[in-house]
């Protein structure tokens, strides 16, 4: 069961497989959202539809863009042969 599995997520004949079943989780995520109920949220963008979904995104991609700023530009990171 468990080769199974690794196969599928690891061999490239079933990319396309992958990608739809991806595309299918994405859009089943996206109706679940309009569905929740949203009467208790405590502030106005709470009750935006897709709101918790487009400001984890934005976070991961500043992440992304800050860590590799720090990374690059102000020196933080080191050549592989840096202890040679």
């Amino acid at each position: 069961m468990i080769k199974r599995v690794v196969d599928f997520f690891g061999a490239e004949l079933y990319a396309q497989q992958r990608r739809r079943l991806f595309y299918l989780a994405l859009v089943l995520i996206v109706i679940a959202d309009f569905v929740v109920p949203r009467e208790h949220a405590e502030y106005l963008w709470d009750r935006l539809p897709g709101w918790s979904a487009a400001y984890g995104f934005g976070s991961c991609v500043l992440l992304i863009f800050v860590s590799k700023f720090l990374g690059h530009r102000a020196g933080l990171m080191r050549r592989e042969d840096n202890y040679d």
